[in-house]
């Protein structure tokens, strides 16, 4: 049986933040349950709105370095301002061993939580969202691949989509994140069939290829990431051309030329205007049956309103809302956008 102790969240978890956002309200609590994997210990945030009708769930996922406790308090204020609740899951933690970064124990896990949401909050099936950024971003999308059937909309932002292109692009740049990959799947690419098929199973491209998904996929990436940030815009690409149909899907000089050059080909510039990425610009957009590829002029970023006015439109059954304006005045007194890193 899942096991449930709720405890208050402390003003100190602040420090586990990246960004100048308020420290989680108190209203957001950590949940205890029973792996239904490994009968372990896990934890996540949760908050759950008061009455009896059902609301929407927003579940968040943490960055590739930080675990539940990372401080993303502009989620839980957009759910306390619309009613929703909210989840933000461990996943086993920082993507810095085997049982973290999409494991099997990773999405034990995260059933089992939402399970735990589920049993003590009604929770309206048809609008359950999805939202990461960076490594959160990768969640999101092996989340939307592995758990088709929960979703009602996914929003990633700055993904890592392939783990062996970014264990050499890493090395390239010589950070931290090589080690990561390593200490993750077993080794270096291309080590023994059995680390390659760790690096495939764990890899967006690997888990999304050839296949639409049932329900809205948004994915967004800064034209300038790769340069000002760690995870370079041909993984948001990558992940669209896996879902679009051919005749939507970049090509790979195309990816090529964006990364090297940090701007959008000519014929392929956004005309048109998004209202809630005043802060982020659209450079490109492409949309393709219910997935949708934006490049903003920004780095490693997420704009969170955006994001989450975009998952608010959607509902699951339903054909995607591809026109979204945003509230006024907007939800979020958060700063408008928020390096992932």
């Amino acid at each position: 049986m899942t096991r449930a102790v709720v405890t208050a969240v402390a003003a100190t978890l602040a420090l586990h933040g990246t960004a100048a956002w308020a420290a989680w309200p108190p209203e957001v609590e950590t949940a205890v349950f029973t792996s239904p994997a490994d009968g372990s210990d896990q934890k996540t945030l949760l908050y759950l709105p008061p009455g009896d009708e059902p609301v929407p769930l927003l579940v968040a996922f943490h960055t590739w370095s930080n675990d539940y406790r990372q401080n993303e308090s502009p989620y839980a204020e957009w759910c306390l301002a619309r009613g929703w609740a909210l989840l933000h899951p461990d996943v086993r933690g920082p993507c810095n061993r085997p049982e973290a970064a999409g494991s099997d124990l990773a999405f034990a896990d995260l059933r089992a939580a939402l399970d735990l949401t589920r049993a003590k909050r009604r929770i309206a099936p048809d609008r359950i969202y999805a939202v990461g950024v960076s490594g959160g971003g990768m969640m999101t999308l092996l989340a939307a691949a592995r758990m088709p059937d929960v979703w009602a909309a996914a929003s990633a932002w700055v993904p890592v989509t392939d783990l062996a292109v970014w264990h050499a692009e890493s090395l390239e740049r010589r950070n931290k994140y090589a080690n990561d990959i390593e200490r993750v799947c077993g080794g270096l690419p291309g080590a023994s069939p059995e680390v390659d098929a760790a690096y495939a199973m764990r890899s967006v491209v690997c888990r999304l290829e050839g296949g639409r998904l049932p329900f809205p996929l948004d994915i967004n990436t800064g034209i300038h990431d790769g340069h000002t940030g760690s995870v370079p815009v041909g993984h948001a690409i990558r992940a669209f051309n896996a879902v679009a149909a051919e005749a939507d899907r970049i090509p790979a000089s195309a990816i090529e030329a964006m990364e090297l050059n940090r701007a959008v080909p000519k014929e392929s510039t956004f005309s048109g205007s998004d209202p809630l990425y005043l802060s982020k610009p659209v450079l490109l957009r492409r949309q393709s049956g219910s997935a949708r590829l934006t490049i903003f002029d920004g780095g490693h970023d997420i704009v969170h309103e955006a994001a989450l006015a975009w998952l608010e439109a959607q509902r699951r059954g339903q054909q995607p809302a591809l026109t979204v304006q945003p509230h006024d005045p907007p939800i979020l007194a958060s700063p408008a956008s928020a390096s992932g890193q």
